[in-house]
Parts: structure tokens; sequence; C-alpha cells
């Protein structure tokens, strides 16, 4: 007999250890199940860090690899993966190997597609600089704002971040780039925000949820955040604690990767 096929959507983030900010998953959760509608959504953590302190609080985060043995135990063969990472750095990269060596392993899921993050690829990067334009841009020659990211100075994606700045700066809308861990420091950006006159800046996540880096590498009071860096440099700033996950437009990117990996299947 013919193998019926059952198809399903894994959700994958990051994770958050802050509460608030992990509504957030809840809303994309909403769009996703409106769009596909009757079918089975799971989610899963890449943070090892954030499950461990999730479970100390009591909460179950699973990792990728365990959903999808449950769900090759519940007899899935056909399963799409959305990453909700911001670039395709480290976390994306080890979720790619668990899909790719599951999916090896399984003899149950007969296919894995994997769609890419938030930034994955050019146009991705054209389209994502344009949409915060409207809402950040600052009617004041001297106001602008920082979209904060993650960043790793030791992988290629931070390149990303750097290429999200040129289009921003390019936009004149008085619009920059930086990164918690990245090469676009806050020593980096000061010569071209002084450049350009900016003594207050809007600080804001370019995270898929304003967790703890926003809290306190981007707008906390400790010596090297951006905040006090800022500070400490003539220049006033306010935190916008709301991450990528809270904009509906921004979704609509990562749903976009979604509709492409369901259509592989």
């Amino acid at each position: 007999m013919e193998k019926i096929s059952k198809k399903a959507i894994l959700l994958v983030a990051f994770g958050t250890s802050v509460p608030e900010a992990a509504k957030a998953f809840g809303e994309i959760e909403k769009r996703v199940r409106e769009k596909y509608r009757g079918t089975v959504i799971r989610w899963a953590f890449t943070s090892k860090t954030i499950r461990s302190r999730a479970a100390s609080q009591g909460t179950k985060l699973d990792s990728p690899a365990t959903v999808l043995r449950a769900m090759a135990a519940d007899g899935f063969t056909h399963v799409a993966v959305l990453s909700l990472h911001v670039v395709p750095g480290v976390e994306f990269e080890h979720l790619c190997r668990n899909c790719e060596r599951f999916q090896a392993m399984s003899k149950s899921i007969e296919k894995i597609e994997i769609a890419m993050p938030l930034l994955g690829n050019s146009e991705d990067l054209k389209r994502v600089s344009k949409i915060p334009a409207g809402k950040f841009a600052h009617p004041s020659h001297d106001e602008g704002s920082i979209f904060i990211g993650h960043g790793n100075k030791r992988h290629p994606s931070d390149a990303i971040y750097a290429t999200m700045n040129h289009l921003l700066m390019e936009s004149g809308t008085r619009l920059f780039t930086g990164t918690v861990e990245g090469n676009l420091t806050p020593d980096e950006l000061l010569p071209g925000l002084k450049a350009a006159g900016i003594r207050k800046v809007t600080l804001v996540p370019l995270m898929t949820v304003a967790g703890a880096h926003a809290c306190k590498d981007m707008a906390g009071n400790k010596a090297g955040s951006w905040k006090s860096v800022l500070a400490k440099n003539g220049i006033e700033s306010e935190a916008v604690f709301t991450g990528l996950a809270e904009n509906p437009d921004i979704v609509t990117v990562w749903l976009d990767h979604l509709e492409e990996a369901v259509s592989k299947l």
C-alpha cells in the first residue's frame, strides 16, 4: 500500500529568558495557524541555556532533535521547519545539521524542508531595511535610530549586519545598525553618528524578541552597554523594547520563507 503523507510545521527559535518577550512567539504561531489551518504546529528552541533555565523554573522547552523524534514517533512524513533566527549564523547551522542527520537516520520522516532565517539573502536585506524607515525616521536632523542585533565577530554572517547598516545609511533617514557581540560596536559607529550630527538616538532590537540582550547589552546601565557608551560620548538614548516578531510586516517575511519551504514538501 502507498504510504499516506502526513505533514507538520516546526517553528524554531533561539528562545528567551524574559517572559514578557516570549509572548511574541504566540503572535507568530497565531499567524502561522491562520495560514495553515488544520496543520500540526510544534515549537523547538535551539539555546541549551534557555532550555535549562526554563526547566529550572518548571517549564519544558524542547530542542529541535527532541521534537523531530516525537514527530517521527507520531507518524509525520514531511516537516517544514521555520527558522525564526535573524541571520544564518551558528544556531541556524546547528539546526540544519540536526535536520540533515535526522532525515538521514529516520525511518518515518521522508523529507524536511528548512525555511531560511529573516535575513537569508540580499533580497531579504533590501526588503527588511525598508520596513522601519516610516516608523523610526526622525524629523529632527540631530536624532536617529540604531537597530541592535546580536552579531558574532567570528562568523561570516556578521557581515549581514554591516550590509544592513549600509542600506539604512543610504536611505538618508538617519537609521543605523549595531550589534552586541559583533563587529558593529558603539565605537565603530560613533564616528558616523557624530559626523551626521546625531545627539539623540532610539535603540531598537534587531532581534526576534526583546530579551536579555536588549535589556542588558543594548539598554542596560552596565559600563559596556550601548546606552552607557553613547552617553559617555554625549549622545542621549531611549530604548524601544519591541522585538522583530512583534512587527507584522517583519513576520510576513518569515511567513514567505515558510511558504516556500511548505511548497517543496
